[in-house]
């Protein structure tokens, strides 16, 4: 749906964006991930054409990006831009035709999207008098209202409490069901892992980590194990040497005990079950594989630590 290809951007003295590049599969959930500052932004308005890169190239389904494709495109800004004075049927109505959909087009989808999110009684009242959560589900509603082949959220779930944060998911899911092709841009962990299908990090400007979440995650692995298990009498296996593992932590719980275990490259999961399993009762393994969220601390603090 989206190439983006070797983009520079430069604002006065700052290098917001530095030689990036990343390529947004037709369908998926993307996230555009990195701490504030990093060139999010920056590149999100590129692709929307409020700004020009210095250099590189868009394109938008295999076409360069031009200005005709803006109506294919749904923009939630970070920073909302509705109209505080106007009523909001108005300001839906007014905003719907700019994207080109006719008037009665645009009554029937906005009536629909009003009583999807029980905003029925909202037509006639003003952006200054909804709360902030309030103001955000009527943006939201009009960056779909038009229904995009592209859709970019810039921070979605700001400013919603956590049943409207995941009514809107519910939607955002239901939307790329039907076909949408969406940009999530966070520098919040916490729903990354559910939503989205593949990734790309920025920070300090360039592009640290691409590709798909379960491929990233997968490559992040290493090694280490969660092993809930009972001592049996007489045995103590932490006092026999061994080189197939280390325990990294030992914690005594109410009913059985519990240590996260590193084991060495050449060695299996077997090779550990099997050394296990004549001194201790094993009953629980699971392996630990790092989240979205250690792995984003990992790659933008630059940790030389293995992860846990």
């Amino acid at each position: 749906m989206l190439e983006i290809k070797n983009i520079v951007k430069q604002y006065s003295n700052h290098l917001a964006l530095n030689n990036v590049s990343i390529s947004v599969p037709k369908g998926s959930i993307f996230g555009l991930l990195g701490p504030n500052g990093a060139g999010k932004t920056s590149l999100i308005r590129i692709i929307n054409q409020i700004t020009a890169p210095d250099s590189g190239e868009i394109f938008f389904d295999g076409e360069p990006l031009k200005p005709r494709h803006i109506e294919r495109i749904g923009y939630l800004p970070e920073e909302r831009g509705l109209y505080k004075k106007m009523k909001i049927g108005e300001q839906m109505l007014y905003l719907a035709q700019l994207k080109g959909l006719k008037k009665a087009d645009a009554v029937s989808r906005i009536k629909y999207w009003f009583e999807k999110l029980d905003m029925q009684s909202w037509w006639d009242k003003k952006v200054e008098d909804l709360s902030k959560g309030m103001q955000q589900k009527v943006q939201f509603v009009a960056t779909v209202l038009h229904e995009p082949d592209l859709i970019i959220l810039d921070e979605p779930f700001s400013g919603f409490d956590p049943v409207n944060a995941q009514i809107i998911q519910k939607e955002i899911l239901e939307l790329n069901q039907k076909g949408a092709t969406i940009i999530y841009s966070t520098h919040r962990m916490e729903s990354v892992e559910e939503l989205c299908d593949y990734i790309a990090l920025i920070n300090k400007s360039e592009k640290v980590l691409d590709g798909s979440v379960s491929a990233i995650k997968r490559s992040y692995k290493n090694q280490t194990y969660m092993i809930a298990y009972k001592a049996k009498p007489g045995i103590d296996f932490q006092a026999t040497e061994n080189s197939l593992f280390e325990i990294v932590t030992h914690q005594v719980l109410s009913e059985e005990m519990e240590m996260t275990v590193r084991i060495a490259d050449e060695t299996s999961l077997n090779d550990l079950l099997l050394f296990l399993i004549e001194r201790i009762e094993i009953h629980q393994v699971r392996e630990i594989v790092p989240s979205m969220h250690d792995i984003f601390i990992d790659k933008v603090t630059q940790i030389s630590t293995p992860l846990l």
